[in-house]
């Protein structure tokens, strides 16, 4: 299937026809504490992972949180954005994906990019193909490079807009009117399609069809991944799924990995690298991907303020490997003895899963994958780059 197939075909994978969970999109999944690493870093400070972004930042020449500005602020999405106000006052959740877009307070939409940037900056040009030796860079980073950056961040923000798609055939009451909903889900497959559309015309202006398959083959497992995480989720009404932790780290890097992977090998790619190079960035962009996935199903089990009321994925790292180690059986167990008055209790589930296995073994698990993202990068030479993607890891790989 071609890139043009896959993006015209995108919207339906996503759901918007089927039956997919309630809502597509959760903060948790892009939500990314100031935990740091279990070497030795001691701030805990709120600011911590900021000053870490902020760091890569200068190292790559320029703030990430632009990327996207000039597709941002282009007439067609300010059409589309007038649309959007519309929506104000319901609570369609491509409201919340507004806001992060234009308040992106914790630096986390625009990691991808910055990841990109700061591995092409690391690896530096081929020193056995001499081809683009006379490319322009800056700060050391070509240009190509930078588009790539861009359309990986294209690519994701599209899909979080894309994730933020109502399911009407479990709408509540509570929810607020239908035609809201309505409304909301035509702007989300629009602007979501504006967005990857637009990363495609990137794509092809870049010229290499190796790039464009890499890519290409990254939409494709993303929506598989989506695809898997629907006929396998464990919210209230489909509690009784069993998908195991081996289940789960596939479909992890499909929906959360593959992107970011195969964009790190695709800029490596593009600099004339050659295939060990380019392996050397996947298992970077892979492990660091998996890693920062964990850290956020994390998030409400190792949080000091959590509201009662919030709930958790029940398929998250921590839920599923705590299921693993209980027995299906007492897991239902479990599930029953935490509904109250046909729903289930939350705050009560959390600290019966925190009082077992599965936080500290999904923290062993990060960091896991944390240790393999910095094997990684032992293949490149010192340098300030190379400091900050190690400290990215760090970042996501602190729990103490």
């Amino acid at each position: 299937m071609s890139l043009r197939q896959l993006l015209l075909r995108l919207p339906r994978y996503l759901g918007v026809s089927g039956s997919p969970r309630r809502w597509w999109w959760s903060p948790s999944l892009d939500t990314i504490s100031s935990v740091g690493s279990w070497r030795g870093q001691s701030s805990r400070s709120p600011g911590h992972w900021n000053q870490v972004v902020s760091e890569a930042e200068k190292i790559v020449g320029y703030p990430t949180s632009f990327m996207s500005l000039r597709c941002l602020l282009s007439d067609e999405l300010s059409n589309i954005a007038m649309q959007v106000r519309k929506l104000v006052g319901t609570q369609h959740p491509l409201l919340t994906t507004a806001r992060g877009l234009v308040h992106d307070s914790r630096h986390n939409l625009q990691l991808r990019g910055l990841v990109v940037l700061l591995i092409s900056k690391a690896a530096g040009p081929s020193s056995t193909n001499a081809s683009c030796q006379n490319y322009d860079t800056v700060s050391g980073i070509y240009s190509c490079q930078r588009s790539l950056a861009e359309i990986t961040e294209l690519i994701h923000t599209a899909l979080l807009v894309h994730r933020g798609i109502v399911n009407l055939n479990e709408l509540q009451s509570s929810d607020g009117p239908l035609k809201d909903m309505q409304f909301g889900n035509k702007i989300a497959i629009l602007s979501g399609d504006f967005l990857l559309a637009n990363a495609c015309n990137g794509l092809a202006l870049l010229q290499n069809t190796k790039v464009v398959e890499l890519i290409a083959s990254a939409l494709m497992d993303l929506v598989q991944g989506v695809y898997h995480e629907n006929s396998t989720s464990a919210k209230e009404n489909h509690i009784t799924k069993d998908i195991g932790i081996s289940t789960w780290k596939k479909q992890a890097f499909l929906s959360h990995g593959a992107l970011l992977a195969k964009s790190c090998q695709a800029a490596m790619e593009l600099a004339k690298h050659d295939a060990d190079v380019q392996d050397v960035a996947f298992q970077y962009g892979k492990h660091m991907a998996m890693s920062h996935k964990i850290n956020s199903d994390l998030q409400p089990f190792i949080k000091e303020k959590t509201s009662d009321s919030v709930a958790f994925n029940l398929n998250s790292a921590p839920v599923v490997l705590h299921q693993e180690f209980l027995g299906r059986d007492l897991w239902i167990k479990q599930i029953g003895e935490a509904r109250e008055k046909g729903r289930l209790d939350y705050a009560k589930l959390r600290e019966t899963i925190k009082a077992g296995k599965g936080v500290t073994s999904a923290i062993d698990l990060c960091r896991y994958h944390g240790n393999k993202a910095l094997e990684a990068l032992e293949s490149f030479p010192p340098s300030e780059a190379r400091s900050a993607l190690e400290n990215i890891v760090f970042a996501v790989t602190r729990f103490s």
